[in-house]
């Protein structure tokens, strides 16, 4: 069983930055093979950025050159860190860890608006 909990949304103005984080539980850590998915009111929930246990990573082309994802295998946690948000960018924020089955976090609200 992998237990995993985000931090880290909030509410911006676009163009502004946020950093989430997911802490993952268990020891297996490093074998997990991680990525951020999102959903917006109304729409059906997509994949935002994935990352591999060996650190390949894969984007959305919505998010290509704002968003990073990225893994600390010392800290048992995985981030986004988010560059010129947009408005279009809003939405809950979901971690997930793929290790024999799959495992989703309780997401976290990321809201862009002046």
């Amino acid at each position: 069983q992998v237990q995993l909990v985000e931090s880290g949304g909030g509410l911006v103005q676009p163009g502004e930055s946020l950093r989430l984080s997911c802490a993952a539980s268990g020891k297996f850590f490093r074998s997990y093979a991680m990525g951020w998915y999102r959903q917006a009111p109304g729409k059906q929930r997509e994949l935002v950025a994935t990352i591999t246990s060996g650190g390949t990573t894969n984007y959305a082309d919505s998010v290509k050159g704002r968003f990073t994802i990225s893994r600390d295998h010392a800290k048992n946690t995985m981030y986004l860190q988010m560059n010129s948000l947009k408005p279009e960018d809003t939405a809950v924020y979901y971690c997930n860890a793929h290790y024999y089955s799959s495992y989703w976090g309780q997401g976290t609200q990321v809201t862009v608006s002046s």
